[in-house]
């Protein structure tokens, strides 16, 4: 589930019927939101891998008017989250959960703009 400004989150959810059970993740999903920074231009803040067992997802901001260069479950985490303009590739493990595992691991470990100014030793209001 997702907003589409910046929060997103993901749950599995099980039950002897489908709905039921898309209706517990979903739920449990909403319990689980997590933010992302997104910058300016709708995308993310620099590179970064997502890891998560056997699978890593390479996260690259993209120009405005690039799109999501994504497929299935990355392409869905990042609508949610609101990233417009980003490309990605997955490594090694091609399972739709540990794909969305290692795409949220990624994300969730983005540096904003301000954090990474403070290890660099410069002042927030130094920043243009």
């Amino acid at each position: 589930v997702g907003d589409g400004r910046g929060n997103v989150g993901f749950a599995n959810g099980k039950a002897g019927e489908v709905p039921d059970a898309i209706k517990k993740a979903s739920e449990a999903a909403k319990k689980n939101l997590q933010h992302i920074s997104v910058v300016k231009g709708d995308t993310i803040s620099h590179e970064i891998v997502g890891k998560y067992g056997a699978c890593e997802v390479f996260l690259k901001p993209a120009p405005v008017g690039t799109g999501v260069i994504a497929g299935g479950p990355v392409r869905a985490i990042l609508e949610l989250a609101g990233i417009k303009n980003i490309y990605s590739k997955v490594y090694g493990s091609r399972t739709a959960i540990n794909i969305v595992r290692a795409t949220m691991n990624g994300l969730t470990s983005l540096k904003t703009v301000t954090k990474v100014a403070t290890l660099r030793g410069k002042k927030p209001q130094e920043i243009k």
